[in-house]
């Protein structure tokens, strides 16, 4: 990640910030990706999903990782609560509920081995780097920027829309139960990232914080865009799978 971006001259309105948040996104989000295009279009073969579904998984489930080290270092009881829902969420009650249970119900809907999912063992490199950069930022860097790194759910209930209808209508292996994952994300992300995004408005009350947050989520859109470089340069054109990742079968 760039060291900060360009400072603005004057500190922005909250008003001001998020416009430029949403510029950010609709430049840089990966519902601009082509692998996203191929797959809301009915374009990707089945072997192509499950690459996908199986290395997102690792991002579906290093999240809760990231928002455990977010909640080490909220200073208040009620902070804490707002972000714990977030585990909550992903983990769930048991094994059978929240999102990652849901995404594994993906996975074997599109014909992946559980056990193979759950060990990462034919993850993509770069997936691995990617997901595993993005936990670390938000270790490592300020807390403010921590939580501005959600901000990408700004416009994650656009690419859901299109991922949903596109692959229930172009795909007869796909059903509205193996994509029961995205039903909930609906109503939380906007609900997760209403807070996150209020709380970056308040709290980035200098034109350096500000510039620090811009680039906080440019990172983050890079973290999301270069999962699907990945998938489209391994499993699309030209075909370079690394050795030891998943090679769809016949």
């Amino acid at each position: 990640m760039s060291p900060i971006a360009t400072v603005p001259a004057t500190l922005l309105t909250p008003d001001q910030l998020e416009a430029e948040l949403r510029a950010i996104g609709a430049e840089r989000y990966h519902d601009q990706h082509p692998f996203h295009h191929m797959m809301r279009d009915g374009k990707l073969t089945r072997g192509q999903l499950q690459a996908w579904a199986l290395n997102r998984y690792y991002y579906q489930a290093r999240i809760p990782a990231k928002d455990a080290y977010l909640i080490a270092r909220l200073p208040t009881p009620a902070l804490r609560r707002e972000w714990r829902r977030r585990i909550l969420d992903h983990d769930g009650d048991d094994e059978n509920t929240g999102g990652i249970a849901r995404w594994l119900k993906l996975t074997e809907g599109l014909g992946l081995d559980r056990d193979y999912v759950i060990s990462t063992r034919g993850l993509l490199p770069a997936t691995r780097f990617a997901v595993d950069a993005y936990v670390n930022f938000v270790r490592d860097r300020s807390l403010l920027e921590a939580v501005a790194s959600c901000l990408t759910e700004l416009f994650s209930p656009q690419i859901i829309h299109e991922r949903v209808e596109g692959m229930l209508r172009n795909y007869d292996f796909i059903s509205p139960d193996t994509l029961a994952y995205f039903t909930p994300r609906l109503t939380q992300a906007p609900t997760d990232v209403a807070f996150a995004l209020s709380y970056v408005k308040e709290h980035a009350d200098t034109p350096e914080k500000q510039a620090q947050i811009l680039d906080t989520l440019r990172f983050k859109c890079d973290v999301l865009w270069v999962q699907l470089d990945a998938l489209y340069l391994a499993y699309v054109a030209p075909g370079m799978i690394p050795p030891g990742a998943f090679v769809p079968g016949p």
